[in-house]
Formats: C-alpha cells, structure tokens, sequence
C-alpha cells in the first residue's frame, strides 16, 4: 500500500469513527428492562410498589422485561451499600426506597444518605393511618387523644419498624399537634408490618400506627377499623375515613415511594427511567394497581426529587431531634 492509499484509509477509518460516535451520542438510553432492587423482604410497603410497578410497566408495554431481587438488612443499608459497591453492574436495576432512607440516614442506622445514589424519581405516596382492632372501644381519634392525656401508659401503639423510625414518628407528630407530649408516647416496635397486625389484633397494643396501603385490605374487609389518615382531604378508597386535618390537627404526611439508581448511572439513562417512571402512571395498568393499593400518585422526578429529599431531611432532623432520636 502506497502512502496515498494509505492516507485515504486512515481518512475512511476517521470519518467512520466519526459517524459511529456520532450515531452513538444521539442513541437513547437502553429502558427496555428493568431489575428492580428492593431493600426489604416479601410483602412490605417496597416490595408491593416495585413489583406493582412493574407489572404495570410490563402489562402496558413499557418495558420488555421486569426482575426483582429482595435484599433484607440494616434497615435498607444493605441494599444500599450493594448498590454503591457494585454500581459497575447495576446498568439497569432501580432500587425502591421511601422516606425511611432519610429517617435511617438521620439516625445513624446506616452511614450512607440519597446523596450517594442517583435519586431518579418519586411516584407515590402512602400516607398514615392510625388503625384499631374491630372490637375496639375507640370510634373517634380524639378519644384517644383524650385516654393518651389522663395516661399515656395506657394507650400502646405499635409499628412495624424500630422506635425512631417513621411509625413512631407519625404517631409522635399526631399527638403533638393534639396539645398532647409525644415525648410520653409508648410504641412498641415489630419486625415488619404483618407482625405488628397481630400484635394490634391480640391485643398487645391498642392502636397500630402504619401506612394505608398496608391496611387498606384488612380494613375494607372489616377485620380492623381506621380512626384518622394524614392526609390532608379523604381518600376515594376510604371515603368514611377521616383525616386528622378535618378534625382540626394540623398534620399531613405522606411517605412517599420511589426510585433510586447507581451513582455511576449516566444522567441521560436516569432522566430516561425518570419519564419511562412517569409515563406509565398515564396508563390504565397503572391505574388499576394503583386503586388496587390505595396509592396516591406523588410524581417528581431529577433535581426536583433532590429537592424534595432535602426538604424533608431538614424538616424530620427538626422533629427527631424534639423527640430526642438526635442530638
């Protein structure tokens, strides 16, 4: 080969590299499936939203293919921390995590915070509820506000997750804005939420502080009865329920849900996920999962997602440090 043709070469072998990363950089993010990574065990409140996302995004075409992996320990830091050590890997897979990341991160229970993932985008939210056996003497949230202020001893609540954590938080915010000290509030921690139903349904406690979503089900069929909800108007799937602000309580909370990705995770592919995640919630799939667990569509996605996670970190630092949970 001549040094002309060899020249030529080199320029087709240019131009092409050329056009390949051309073609590349113009190429959308892989969302065709996704391995959904849920820091907790069959049954909870992150496990139902990742596999009901899912489904909905399977069923509506959204995605090709949708996996799961249940990841236990350390109150999510497990799965947090397999995230960041094996970010390489984790090309496609979103873990789903909610406000105990911030709570867990706050307290110590793990040393990683959001900061050290990508948050992609929250979806949902799951607001309280305060929940009582069928046969339970109280029908009216402020009797028990009432019972709580002559002897705080006497009123038990319980949760499905260690004292400090959200459970205990919501039910401590409740009775301060009853002019109550929630300081006094006895709780009750159970692992998980199924065991602290039984607790509630054998009598060893008297008022179950929990999600709707977790007790919507054994509600609608009569097996326990919602006092009050922290939302701020009634939700459709509990019409007859209602909320501590109509009651004059000024508390509205809501846990929200949603999605977290690797940090080593292109922000061109998390935007991706971030809308492929919103898309799905215009969809009659989603709809129906949605309705089919009390959920409320609370989506934010990027930097407005930071946002909001930062938002709450300083405005549950306040509440945890009041309560004595931090320093």
């Amino acid at each position: 080969m001549n040094i002309k043709q060899l020249t030529l070469a080199s320029m087709a072998i240019g131009l092409l590299s050329l056009v390949s990363t051309s073609v590349s950089a113009n190429e959308k993010p892989d969302t065709s499936k996704i391995h959904f990574l849920i820091p907790g065990g069959p049954g909870g409140g992150w496990d139902g939203t990742a596999r009901g996302t899912g489904e909905a995004l399977m069923k509506s075409g959204k995605v090709e293919n949708a996996s799961y992996q249940n990841m236990s320990g350390g109150g999510g830091g497990k799965a947090i921390a397999y995230m960041i050590e094996t970010a390489a890997k984790q090309k496609n897979t979103l873990m789903v995590n909610s406000t105990p990341i911030v709570v867990r991160s706050l307290s110590g229970v793990f040393p990683q915070s959001f900061r050290d993932l990508k948050p992609v985008a929250g979806t949902i939210a799951d607001f309280g509820a305060f929940v009582v056996r069928k046969d339970s003497k109280y029908y009216d949230w402020r009797d028990v506000l009432a019972d709580f202020k002559q002897n705080p001893r006497k009123v038990k609540f319980s949760g499905g997750s260690s004292r400090g954590s959200l459970d205990h938080l919501v039910a401590a915010m409740a009775i301060k804005a009853g002019r109550a000290k929630p300081r006094k509030l006895v709780y009750v921690a159970y692992d998980g939420g199924g065991k602290a139903m039984a607790g509630l349904l054998s009598g060893e406690t008297a008022i179950l502080s929990t999600g709707v979503g977790e007790a919507l089900t054994m509600a609608q069929s009569g097996d326990v009865r919602i006092l009050a909800i922290t939302s701020k108007e009634r939700l459709t799937v509990l019409p007859k329920t209602p909320t501590l602000t109509e009651m004059g309580y000024d508390v509205v909370f809501a846990n929200w849900r949603g999605f977290f990705a690797a940090p080593t995770m292109s922000d061109e592919k998390v935007a991706a996920y971030a809308k492929l995640l919103g898309d799905v919630q215009d969809t009659p799939e989603w709809t129906k999962i949605q309705e089919r667990n009390g959920w409320v569509n609370l989506y934010n996605a990027n930097s407005e997602f930071y946002a909001f996670l930062e938002k709450q970190e300083k405005d549950l630092g306040v509440l945890m440090r009041e309560l004595g949970f931090l320093k």
